[in-house]
Protein backbone atom coordinates (compact mmCIF):
# COMPACT_ATOMS: atom_id res chain seq x y z
CA UNK A 1 0.00 0.00 0.00
CA UNK A 2 1.87 3.53 -0.64
CA UNK A 3 2.68 5.15 2.16
CA UNK A 4 0.61 8.56 3.06
CA UNK A 5 1.58 11.84 4.72
CA UNK A 6 -0.80 13.55 7.14
CA UNK A 7 0.89 16.67 9.08
CA UNK A 8 -1.76 18.14 11.38
CA UNK A 9 -1.50 21.79 9.99
CA UNK A 10 -4.04 24.03 9.55
CA UNK A 11 -3.55 25.76 6.00
CA UNK A 12 -1.62 25.70 2.93
CA UNK A 13 -2.62 29.18 2.16
CA UNK A 14 1.12 30.90 2.59
CA UNK A 15 2.76 27.43 1.26
CA UNK A 16 2.22 28.00 -2.45
CA UNK A 17 3.41 30.13 -5.16
CA UNK A 18 1.02 32.28 -7.05
CA UNK A 19 -0.35 30.42 -9.57
CA UNK A 20 -0.61 31.69 -13.35
CA UNK A 21 2.02 34.27 -13.14
CA UNK A 22 4.25 33.64 -15.90
CA UNK A 23 4.03 32.66 -19.74
CA UNK A 24 6.82 31.26 -21.90
CA UNK A 25 8.45 34.24 -22.95
CA UNK A 26 8.43 35.42 -18.80
CA UNK A 27 10.02 32.46 -18.00
CA UNK A 28 12.45 32.67 -21.06
CA UNK A 29 14.03 35.66 -19.37
CA UNK A 30 14.24 34.05 -16.17
CA UNK A 31 16.04 31.63 -18.07
CA UNK A 32 18.72 33.82 -20.56
CA UNK A 33 19.36 36.10 -17.65
CA UNK A 34 20.63 33.56 -15.90
CA UNK A 35 22.72 32.47 -18.68
CA UNK A 36 23.90 36.22 -18.78
CA UNK A 37 24.56 36.85 -22.41
CA UNK A 38 27.08 39.37 -22.42
CA UNK A 39 28.58 38.37 -19.14
CA UNK A 40 29.46 35.09 -21.03
CA UNK A 41 30.94 36.40 -24.60
CA UNK A 42 32.99 38.99 -22.47
CA UNK A 43 34.40 36.97 -19.84
CA UNK A 44 33.71 33.39 -20.62
CA UNK A 45 34.59 33.16 -24.16
CA UNK A 46 38.05 35.17 -23.76
CA UNK A 47 38.68 33.35 -20.92
CA UNK A 48 38.60 30.39 -22.79
CA UNK A 49 40.44 31.71 -25.49
CA UNK A 50 42.99 33.49 -23.89
CA UNK A 51 43.78 30.94 -20.97
CA UNK A 52 43.42 27.56 -22.00
CA UNK A 53 44.12 28.54 -25.59
CA UNK A 54 41.58 26.41 -27.66
CA UNK A 55 40.31 27.66 -30.86
CA UNK A 56 37.72 25.32 -30.83
CA UNK A 57 34.94 27.21 -28.79
CA UNK A 58 32.19 27.41 -31.42
CA UNK A 59 31.61 24.01 -31.96
CA UNK A 60 32.72 23.20 -28.00
CA UNK A 61 28.79 25.38 -27.57
CA UNK A 62 27.11 23.39 -30.18
CA UNK A 63 28.31 20.28 -29.08
CA UNK A 64 27.17 20.76 -25.28
CA UNK A 65 24.03 22.30 -26.78
CA UNK A 66 23.08 18.87 -28.33
CA UNK A 67 24.34 17.14 -24.90
CA UNK A 68 21.61 18.99 -22.85
CA UNK A 69 19.37 18.99 -25.79
CA UNK A 70 19.18 15.39 -25.23
CA UNK A 71 19.30 15.83 -21.49
CA UNK A 72 16.23 18.09 -21.89
CA UNK A 73 13.80 15.16 -23.75
CA UNK A 74 13.78 13.02 -20.15
CA UNK A 75 13.59 16.38 -18.12
CA UNK A 76 10.66 18.32 -19.80
CA UNK A 77 8.36 14.55 -20.25
CA UNK A 78 9.17 13.92 -16.12
CA UNK A 79 8.10 17.77 -15.75
CA UNK A 80 4.73 17.04 -16.83
CA UNK A 81 4.14 14.67 -14.19
CA UNK A 82 6.35 16.19 -11.29
CA UNK A 83 5.63 20.04 -10.96
CA UNK A 84 7.91 21.20 -8.10
CA UNK A 85 9.70 24.18 -7.67
CA UNK A 86 12.58 22.39 -6.71
CA UNK A 87 13.30 20.45 -9.83
CA UNK A 88 16.37 18.63 -9.20
CA UNK A 89 15.44 17.81 -5.72
CA UNK A 90 12.05 16.74 -6.93
CA UNK A 91 12.85 14.65 -9.81
CA UNK A 92 15.63 12.87 -8.16
CA UNK A 93 13.46 12.09 -4.78
CA UNK A 94 11.43 10.48 -7.30
CA UNK A 95 13.40 8.65 -9.28
CA UNK A 96 16.20 7.16 -7.15
CA UNK A 97 14.45 7.79 -3.35
CA UNK A 98 13.80 10.01 -1.03
CA UNK A 99 17.76 9.94 0.56
CA UNK A 100 19.04 10.67 -2.42
CA UNK A 101 16.80 13.50 -3.65
CA UNK A 102 17.72 15.51 -0.13
CA UNK A 103 21.43 14.85 -0.80
CA UNK A 104 21.01 16.59 -4.29
CA UNK A 105 19.22 19.21 -2.67
CA UNK A 106 22.12 20.02 -0.32
CA UNK A 107 24.39 19.77 -3.31
CA UNK A 108 21.56 22.34 -4.92
CA UNK A 109 21.78 24.93 -2.02
CA UNK A 110 25.13 25.28 -2.46
CA UNK A 111 25.82 25.27 -6.20
CA UNK A 112 22.80 28.09 -6.68
CA UNK A 113 24.16 30.39 -4.26
CA UNK A 114 27.73 29.87 -4.82
CA UNK A 115 26.62 31.23 -8.27
CA UNK A 116 24.74 33.79 -6.94
CA UNK A 117 27.13 35.24 -4.65
CA UNK A 118 29.71 34.89 -6.57
CA UNK A 119 28.06 37.53 -9.28
CA UNK A 120 28.80 40.15 -6.46
CA UNK A 121 32.42 39.25 -6.99
CA UNK A 122 32.40 40.98 -10.46
CA UNK A 123 29.73 43.76 -10.45
CA UNK A 124 32.28 46.36 -9.10
CA UNK A 125 34.82 45.35 -12.33
CA UNK A 126 31.52 45.89 -14.29
CA UNK A 127 30.60 49.12 -13.25
CA UNK A 128 34.46 50.93 -13.19
CA UNK A 129 34.21 51.56 -16.73
CA UNK A 130 30.51 53.10 -16.64
CA UNK A 131 31.16 55.06 -13.63
CA UNK A 132 34.24 56.60 -14.69
CA UNK A 133 32.45 57.84 -17.36
CA UNK A 134 29.79 59.18 -15.26
CA UNK A 135 31.52 60.79 -12.88
CA UNK A 136 35.18 60.58 -13.48
CA UNK A 137 35.89 57.93 -10.57
CA UNK A 138 34.45 54.75 -8.91
CA UNK A 139 34.01 54.06 -5.55
CA UNK A 140 35.18 50.79 -3.61
CA UNK A 141 33.72 47.12 -5.43
CA UNK A 142 32.12 46.68 -2.19
CA UNK A 143 30.04 49.35 -2.51
CA UNK A 144 28.77 48.47 -5.82
CA UNK A 145 28.27 45.14 -4.64
CA UNK A 146 26.03 46.21 -1.41
CA UNK A 147 24.18 48.66 -3.60
CA UNK A 148 23.25 45.95 -6.36
CA UNK A 149 22.53 43.50 -3.58
CA UNK A 150 19.58 45.77 -2.04
CA UNK A 151 18.13 46.45 -5.57
CA UNK A 152 18.14 42.21 -5.86
CA UNK A 153 16.48 41.85 -2.30
CA UNK A 154 14.17 44.09 -2.55
CA UNK A 155 12.94 42.66 -6.28
CA UNK A 156 13.01 39.04 -4.60
CA UNK A 157 9.85 40.25 -2.49
CA UNK A 158 8.21 41.34 -5.48
CA UNK A 159 5.37 39.45 -7.77
CA UNK A 160 7.55 37.23 -9.81
CA UNK A 161 6.02 38.26 -12.97
CA UNK A 162 7.46 41.86 -12.05
CA UNK A 163 11.19 40.66 -11.99
CA UNK A 164 9.95 39.01 -15.42
CA UNK A 165 9.79 42.53 -16.58
CA UNK A 166 12.74 43.94 -15.45
CA UNK A 167 14.54 41.28 -16.88
CA UNK A 168 12.93 41.39 -20.09
CA UNK A 169 13.84 44.93 -20.34
CA UNK A 170 17.96 43.97 -19.25
CA UNK A 171 17.98 40.76 -21.15
CA UNK A 172 16.42 42.33 -25.07
CA UNK A 173 18.69 45.33 -24.63
CA UNK A 174 21.37 42.97 -24.16
CA UNK A 175 21.22 40.57 -26.41
CA UNK A 176 20.49 43.07 -29.57
CA UNK A 177 24.55 44.85 -28.52
CA UNK A 178 25.71 41.00 -28.35
CA UNK A 179 24.12 40.45 -31.91
CA UNK A 180 25.16 44.37 -33.16
CA UNK A 181 28.71 43.70 -31.99
CA UNK A 182 28.85 40.30 -33.89
CA UNK A 183 27.72 42.29 -37.02
CA UNK A 184 30.26 44.84 -36.50
CA UNK A 185 32.99 41.57 -36.17
CA UNK A 186 31.87 39.91 -39.42
CA UNK A 187 31.84 42.43 -41.25
CA UNK A 188 35.44 43.60 -40.33
CA UNK A 189 37.69 40.29 -40.86
CA UNK A 190 40.72 40.36 -40.24
CA UNK A 191 42.86 40.20 -43.78
CA UNK A 192 39.65 40.59 -45.81
CA UNK A 193 38.76 36.67 -44.86
CA UNK A 194 35.81 35.03 -43.08
CA UNK A 195 37.05 31.84 -41.59
CA UNK A 196 35.29 29.34 -40.46
CA UNK A 197 38.34 27.44 -38.97
CA UNK A 198 37.01 27.44 -34.93
CA UNK A 199 34.11 25.10 -36.25
CA UNK A 200 36.53 22.40 -36.81
CA UNK A 201 37.16 18.84 -34.46
CA UNK A 202 40.63 19.24 -35.16
CA UNK A 203 40.99 22.91 -33.51
CA UNK A 204 38.30 21.43 -30.49
CA UNK A 205 39.84 17.63 -29.80
CA UNK A 206 43.05 19.18 -28.33
CA UNK A 207 44.92 19.28 -25.25
CA UNK A 208 42.44 21.10 -23.10
CA UNK A 209 39.33 20.13 -24.19
CA UNK A 210 37.77 18.94 -20.96
CA UNK A 211 38.37 22.83 -19.61
CA UNK A 212 36.82 24.22 -22.82
CA UNK A 213 33.68 22.05 -22.45
CA UNK A 214 33.37 22.56 -19.10
CA UNK A 215 33.58 26.48 -19.41
CA UNK A 216 30.66 25.50 -22.14
CA UNK A 217 28.88 24.01 -19.58
CA UNK A 218 29.04 27.17 -17.47
CA UNK A 219 27.74 29.03 -20.18
CA UNK A 220 24.56 27.60 -20.20
CA UNK A 221 23.83 27.30 -16.33
CA UNK A 222 20.26 28.36 -15.97
CA UNK A 223 18.54 26.64 -18.96
CA UNK A 224 17.65 23.94 -16.52
CA UNK A 225 15.90 26.60 -14.37
CA UNK A 226 12.48 27.16 -16.56
CA UNK A 227 11.39 24.06 -14.36
CA UNK A 228 11.52 25.62 -11.43
CA UNK A 229 9.08 28.22 -11.90
CA UNK A 230 6.70 25.15 -13.01
CA UNK A 231 4.33 26.33 -10.43
CA UNK A 232 4.10 29.74 -11.09
CA UNK A 233 3.50 28.99 -14.88
CA UNK A 234 0.06 29.86 -16.88
CA UNK A 235 -0.10 26.25 -18.41
CA UNK A 236 3.34 24.45 -17.26
CA UNK A 237 2.72 21.38 -19.61
CA UNK A 238 3.28 23.67 -22.35
CA UNK A 239 5.54 26.28 -21.06
CA UNK A 240 8.33 24.43 -19.27
CA UNK A 241 9.36 22.47 -22.54
CA UNK A 242 8.97 25.23 -24.69
CA UNK A 243 10.91 27.52 -22.65
CA UNK A 244 13.62 24.87 -21.84
CA UNK A 245 14.30 23.93 -25.59
CA UNK A 246 13.92 27.31 -26.54
CA UNK A 247 16.47 28.29 -24.38
CA UNK A 248 18.88 25.83 -24.93
CA UNK A 249 18.48 26.77 -29.09
CA UNK A 250 18.85 30.56 -28.23
CA UNK A 251 21.96 30.36 -25.99
CA UNK A 252 23.35 27.90 -28.49
CA UNK A 253 22.94 29.86 -31.54
CA UNK A 254 23.53 33.38 -29.64
CA UNK A 255 27.38 31.72 -27.84
CA UNK A 256 28.57 29.92 -31.05
CA UNK A 257 27.87 33.30 -33.79
CA UNK A 258 29.98 35.46 -30.96
CA UNK A 259 32.66 33.67 -30.53
CA UNK A 260 33.34 32.46 -33.99
CA UNK A 261 32.78 36.30 -35.31
CA UNK A 262 35.33 36.98 -32.96
CA UNK A 263 37.68 34.89 -34.25
CA UNK A 264 36.85 36.24 -37.72
CA UNK A 265 38.13 39.83 -36.22
CA UNK A 266 41.27 38.65 -34.25
CA UNK A 267 42.19 36.28 -36.72
CA UNK A 268 41.78 32.55 -35.88
CA UNK A 269 45.81 32.24 -35.46
CA UNK A 270 45.88 35.54 -33.35
CA UNK A 271 42.96 35.09 -31.15
CA UNK A 272 44.79 33.14 -28.50
CA UNK A 273 47.02 35.58 -28.59
CA UNK A 274 44.66 39.08 -28.54
CA UNK A 275 42.11 37.50 -25.92
CA UNK A 276 45.43 36.50 -23.49
CA UNK A 277 46.57 40.14 -23.66
CA UNK A 278 43.18 42.33 -23.54
CA UNK A 279 40.63 39.96 -21.17
CA UNK A 280 37.80 40.69 -20.72
CA UNK A 281 38.53 44.53 -22.83
CA UNK A 282 38.50 42.38 -25.94
CA UNK A 283 35.11 42.46 -27.32
CA UNK A 284 34.49 46.20 -26.29
CA UNK A 285 37.99 47.16 -27.91
CA UNK A 286 36.69 45.48 -31.25
CA UNK A 287 33.31 47.39 -31.07
CA UNK A 288 35.56 50.43 -30.38
CA UNK A 289 37.35 49.87 -33.45
CA UNK A 290 34.78 49.13 -35.62
CA UNK A 291 31.34 50.82 -34.37
CA UNK A 292 32.91 53.93 -32.03
CA UNK A 293 32.74 54.68 -28.86
CA UNK A 294 29.09 55.22 -28.06
CA UNK A 295 28.48 51.39 -29.02
CA UNK A 296 31.20 50.82 -26.30
CA UNK A 297 29.49 52.89 -24.13
CA UNK A 298 26.07 50.83 -24.73
CA UNK A 299 28.14 47.53 -24.18
CA UNK A 300 29.73 48.48 -21.30
CA UNK A 301 26.24 49.95 -19.26
CA UNK A 302 24.33 46.14 -20.79
CA UNK A 303 27.63 44.24 -19.38
CA UNK A 304 26.42 45.89 -16.00
CA UNK A 305 22.98 45.08 -16.26
CA UNK A 306 24.03 42.07 -17.61
CA UNK A 307 25.61 41.01 -14.36
CA UNK A 308 22.59 42.57 -12.42
CA UNK A 309 20.15 40.75 -14.43
CA UNK A 310 21.83 37.21 -13.77
CA UNK A 311 21.94 38.22 -9.77
CA UNK A 312 18.01 38.78 -9.95
CA UNK A 313 17.15 35.29 -11.63
CA UNK A 314 19.70 33.27 -9.37
CA UNK A 315 18.23 34.51 -6.53
CA UNK A 316 14.62 33.83 -7.70
CA UNK A 317 15.82 30.32 -8.45
CA UNK A 318 17.74 30.02 -5.25
CA UNK A 319 14.68 31.51 -3.57
CA UNK A 320 12.57 29.15 -4.72
CA UNK A 321 14.81 25.75 -4.20
CA UNK A 322 15.39 26.50 -0.33
CA UNK A 323 10.94 27.38 -0.45
CA UNK A 324 10.22 23.69 -1.81
CA UNK A 325 12.87 22.38 1.06
CA UNK A 326 10.90 24.55 4.08
CA UNK A 327 7.40 23.59 2.60
CA UNK A 328 8.24 20.12 2.62
CA UNK A 329 10.04 20.54 6.08
CA UNK A 330 13.04 19.21 5.03
CA UNK A 331 14.52 22.98 6.11
CA UNK A 332 12.76 24.43 8.68
CA UNK A 333 8.71 25.52 8.14
CA UNK A 334 9.40 29.53 8.09
CA UNK A 335 11.23 29.09 4.44
CA UNK A 336 8.25 27.49 3.16
CA UNK A 337 5.95 30.27 3.22
CA UNK A 338 5.13 32.77 0.83
CA UNK A 339 4.25 36.40 1.06
CA UNK A 340 0.00 36.76 1.32
CA UNK A 341 0.67 40.17 -0.98
CA UNK A 342 3.04 39.05 -3.97
CA UNK A 343 3.06 34.90 -3.51
CA UNK A 344 6.99 35.92 -3.38
CA UNK A 345 8.80 33.06 -1.05
CA UNK A 346 9.67 35.77 1.77
CA UNK A 347 11.76 33.85 4.31
CA UNK A 348 13.85 32.01 1.84
CA UNK A 349 14.34 35.32 -0.19
CA UNK A 350 15.75 36.76 3.01
CA UNK A 351 18.02 33.87 3.79
CA UNK A 352 19.27 34.86 0.40
CA UNK A 353 19.79 38.26 1.12
CA UNK A 354 21.46 37.68 4.09
CA UNK A 355 24.06 35.26 3.03
CA UNK A 356 24.87 37.70 -0.04
CA UNK A 357 25.46 40.64 2.69
CA UNK A 358 27.77 38.20 4.49
CA UNK A 359 30.10 36.88 1.43
CA UNK A 360 30.28 40.55 0.70
CA UNK A 361 31.23 41.73 4.00
CA UNK A 362 33.47 39.02 4.58
CA UNK A 363 35.66 39.25 1.25
CA UNK A 364 35.48 43.44 1.56
CA UNK A 365 36.80 43.23 5.49
CA UNK A 366 39.45 40.42 4.56
CA UNK A 367 40.52 42.44 1.36
CA UNK A 368 40.02 39.41 -0.38
CA UNK A 369 40.25 39.85 -4.43
CA UNK A 370 36.53 39.62 -5.80
CA UNK A 371 37.72 39.11 -8.84
CA UNK A 372 39.19 35.77 -8.82
CA UNK A 373 38.43 34.78 -4.80
CA UNK A 374 34.71 35.01 -4.92
CA UNK A 375 33.33 35.11 -9.09
CA UNK A 376 35.70 33.00 -10.57
CA UNK A 377 36.45 30.39 -8.24
CA UNK A 378 32.85 30.27 -6.38
CA UNK A 379 31.10 30.79 -9.67
CA UNK A 380 33.02 28.14 -11.30
CA UNK A 381 32.47 25.81 -8.51
CA UNK A 382 28.66 26.58 -8.53
CA UNK A 383 28.82 25.29 -11.84
CA UNK A 384 30.21 22.46 -11.80
CA UNK A 385 27.74 21.62 -8.73
CA UNK A 386 24.99 22.21 -11.48
CA UNK A 387 26.81 19.75 -14.02
CA UNK A 388 26.94 16.86 -11.00
CA UNK A 389 23.05 17.84 -10.57
CA UNK A 390 21.90 17.35 -14.45
CA UNK A 391 23.96 14.08 -14.77
CA UNK A 392 22.35 12.84 -11.57
CA UNK A 393 18.74 14.36 -12.67
CA UNK A 394 19.23 12.25 -15.99
CA UNK A 395 20.16 9.13 -14.41
CA UNK A 396 17.03 9.87 -11.96
CA UNK A 397 14.23 10.07 -15.00
CA UNK A 398 15.82 6.99 -16.40
CA UNK A 399 14.80 5.33 -13.44
CA UNK A 400 11.53 7.21 -12.82
CA UNK A 401 10.39 5.99 -16.40
CA UNK A 402 11.59 2.49 -15.69
CA UNK A 403 9.49 2.17 -12.19
CA UNK A 404 6.36 3.90 -13.79
CA UNK A 405 6.34 3.96 -17.25
CA UNK A 406 4.47 7.18 -17.55
CA UNK A 407 2.61 6.86 -21.04
CA UNK A 408 6.26 7.82 -22.63
CA UNK A 409 8.11 6.19 -25.85
CA UNK A 410 11.32 4.86 -25.33
CA UNK A 411 13.14 7.46 -26.78
CA UNK A 412 11.82 9.98 -24.36
CA UNK A 413 11.68 7.58 -21.15
CA UNK A 414 15.00 5.54 -21.90
CA UNK A 415 17.29 6.31 -25.19
CA UNK A 416 17.58 9.93 -24.85
CA UNK A 417 18.59 10.54 -21.56
CA UNK A 418 20.50 7.12 -21.58
CA UNK A 419 22.77 9.04 -24.51
CA UNK A 420 22.71 12.29 -22.17
CA UNK A 421 23.77 10.32 -18.93
CA UNK A 422 26.78 9.26 -20.54
CA UNK A 423 28.20 12.50 -22.13
CA UNK A 424 27.32 14.34 -19.27
CA UNK A 425 29.43 11.67 -17.12
CA UNK A 426 32.35 12.08 -19.49
CA UNK A 427 31.94 16.09 -18.87
CA UNK A 428 32.35 15.35 -15.36
CA UNK A 429 35.57 13.47 -15.69
CA UNK A 430 37.03 15.77 -17.49
CA UNK A 431 35.69 18.67 -14.70
CA UNK A 432 37.77 16.78 -12.34
CA UNK A 433 40.98 15.97 -14.36
CA UNK A 434 41.64 19.88 -15.42
CA UNK A 435 39.64 21.50 -12.08
CA UNK A 436 43.23 23.19 -11.50
CA UNK A 437 43.22 24.59 -15.11
CA UNK A 438 39.57 25.61 -14.51
CA UNK A 439 40.66 27.73 -11.38
CA UNK A 440 43.93 29.17 -12.24
CA UNK A 441 45.60 27.31 -9.40
CA UNK A 442 48.33 24.92 -9.14
CA UNK A 443 48.13 21.11 -9.71
CA UNK A 444 49.12 20.79 -6.26
CA UNK A 445 46.61 23.57 -4.55
CA UNK A 446 44.47 22.10 -2.22
CA UNK A 447 41.93 24.00 -3.91
CA UNK A 448 41.79 21.81 -6.82
CA UNK A 449 40.29 19.08 -4.73
CA UNK A 450 38.78 20.97 -1.81
CA UNK A 451 36.01 23.06 -3.89
CA UNK A 452 34.53 19.61 -5.82
CA UNK A 453 34.96 17.81 -2.95
CA UNK A 454 32.33 19.93 -1.20
CA UNK A 455 29.41 18.58 -3.35
CA UNK A 456 29.62 14.61 -2.14
CA UNK A 457 30.39 15.45 1.50
CA UNK A 458 26.98 17.98 1.20
CA UNK A 459 25.48 15.03 -0.59
CA UNK A 460 26.22 12.51 2.25
CA UNK A 461 25.35 15.03 4.67
CA UNK A 462 21.53 15.74 3.03
CA UNK A 463 21.10 11.49 2.65
CA UNK A 464 22.26 11.01 6.64
CA UNK A 465 19.64 13.80 7.28
CA UNK A 466 16.94 12.22 4.99
CA UNK A 467 17.33 8.99 7.20
CA UNK A 468 16.76 10.37 10.25
CA UNK A 469 13.64 12.44 8.71
CA UNK A 470 12.34 8.40 8.21
CA UNK A 471 13.30 7.21 11.52
CA UNK A 472 12.11 10.15 13.10
CA UNK A 473 9.84 12.12 11.34
CA UNK A 474 8.16 9.90 8.87
CA UNK A 475 4.96 12.45 8.24
CA UNK A 476 7.90 14.41 6.72
CA UNK A 477 9.85 11.98 4.98
CA UNK A 478 6.71 10.64 2.83
CA UNK A 479 6.30 14.31 1.53
CA UNK A 480 9.61 14.59 0.10
CA UNK A 481 9.06 15.23 -3.49
CA UNK A 482 5.55 15.91 -3.31
CA UNK A 483 5.78 19.80 -4.00
CA UNK A 484 2.34 21.49 -3.68
CA UNK A 485 0.75 18.34 -2.60
CA UNK A 486 3.09 18.26 0.28
CA UNK A 487 1.06 21.33 1.71
CA UNK A 488 -2.34 20.05 0.68
CA UNK A 489 -1.59 16.80 2.76
CA UNK A 490 -0.63 18.84 5.25
CA UNK A 491 -3.97 20.84 5.36
CA UNK A 492 -5.97 18.17 5.42
CA UNK A 493 -5.65 15.40 7.96
CA UNK A 494 -8.74 13.91 7.79
CA UNK A 495 -8.02 13.09 3.97
CA UNK A 496 -4.96 11.71 3.33
CA UNK A 497 -2.85 12.20 0.32
CA UNK A 498 -1.77 9.08 -1.21
CA UNK A 499 2.14 9.71 -3.11
CA UNK A 500 3.87 7.46 -5.27
CA UNK A 501 6.14 4.83 -3.81
CA UNK A 502 10.18 6.42 -3.51
CA UNK A 503 12.48 4.29 -1.48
Amino acid sequence: MPPTSTVDRPSNVSEALARGRLGIPSVIFFVLSAAAPLTVVAGVVTTGYGVIGVTGIPLAFLLIAAVLALFSVGYVAMSRRVENAGAFYAYISRGLGRPAGVGAAWVALIAYNALQVGLYGTIGVAAEPVLDRLFGGHPHWAVVALVAWALVGILGLLRVDLNGMVLAALLVAEIVVVLVFDLGQIGNPADGEVSFASFSPDNLFVPGVGAVLVLAVLGFVGFESAVVFSEESKDPKRTVPLATYLSVAIIAGLYALSSWTMTVAVGQDRIVAEAGEQSVGLIFNLAAAQLGDTAVTIGQVLFLTSVLAAMISFHNTTARYTFALGRERVLPAVFGKTSARTGAPRAASVAQSVLGLLVILLYAVNGWDPVVQLFFWVGTTGGFGVLLLIATTSVAVIAYFARSGGGENLWRRAIAPGLATIALFVIIWLAVSNFANLLGVAPDSTLRWALPAAYPVAALLGIGWALLLRSNRPDTYARIGLGAASAAAAARPEAPVAVEVTR
